[in-house]
């Protein structure tokens, strides 16, 4: 595991616990707008923080501590990251994996292995627009439609997102992204923040009253959308 960040208390990450957050590095995407591109585009070793001192952090923290916040970059593409979310079922902590959903297959099976407590899958723009939002021109999104499908169906409780920037979401996007996520349980329009560490620098993020428009177009297909990160 290339573990390069460790936030070891959040109440915002995973809701309604109280909970740490890993950050892995490494992506298979290159969203223009990442607020963590330190982490997608340097996957550096000697950057790592032991697994050893996360595991030591972790049992100190039983009982208070509810559970663990596992996001990237993109965590599936870690090869031993069944065996690291083992360790930590095994200390009695949930898990929330933070994921852009194309690895269908590793997500299914780890959701099967019962080593998922919760999901939270970025989405990152309507079909037509998803390539050249995820920064990969012509990207087959097979495997992120399958992913969505799949927690849709309620195997596990999830949340969808979408980080909504001026330069690549229009009204229309927010129709066609209703559209297919139509029946979702939760979905968060969040405001885009300037981290400083983008991909891409002088995005915007668009003003409060255009993103409660564009919330009012998605509720109409999934009832219970919210707004994320207005303050």
């Amino acid at each position: 595991m290339h573990i390069q960040g460790l936030q070891k208390l959040t109440l915002l990450d995973y809701p309604g616990r109280v909970a740490c957050t890993v950050f892995t590095a490494g992506c298979n995407f290159r969203c223009p707008f990442c607020h963590n591109a330190f982490l997608v585009t340097h996957v550096d070793p000697e950057n790592d923080i032991p697994e050893e001192e996360v595991f030591a952090f972790l049992k100190k923290r039983k009982g208070i501590l509810d559970g663990v916040c596992v996001t990237g970059g993109e965590p599936l593409l870690a090869q031993d990251l069944e065996q690291f979310l083992r360790k930590i079922k095994d200390l009695g902590y949930l898990v929330k994996l933070d994921t852009n959903g194309s690895n269908a297959a590793r997500l299914k099976y780890l959701a099967g292995q019962g080593l998922l407590d919760y999901v939270a899958m970025d989405i990152k723009n309507s079909p037509e627009k998803y390539g050249m939002t995820a920064g990969i021109e012509g990207y087959g999104m097979e495997n992120v439609k399958e992913s969505a499908s799949f927690l849709i169906q309620g195997n596990i409780p999830y949340e969808f997102r979408t980080t909504v920037v001026r330069e690549f979401h229009k009204r229309e996007d927010f129709e066609e992204i209703g559209r297919w996520l139509s029946g979702a349980e939760h979905y968060y329009l969040q405001r885009f923040v300037d981290s400083g560490d983008l991909i891409s620098p002088g995005l915007r993020a668009y003003t409060k009253e255009i993103m409660e428009q564009a919330l009012e177009i998605v509720k109409k297909y999934i009832p219970s959308a919210e707004l994320r990160g207005m303050e």
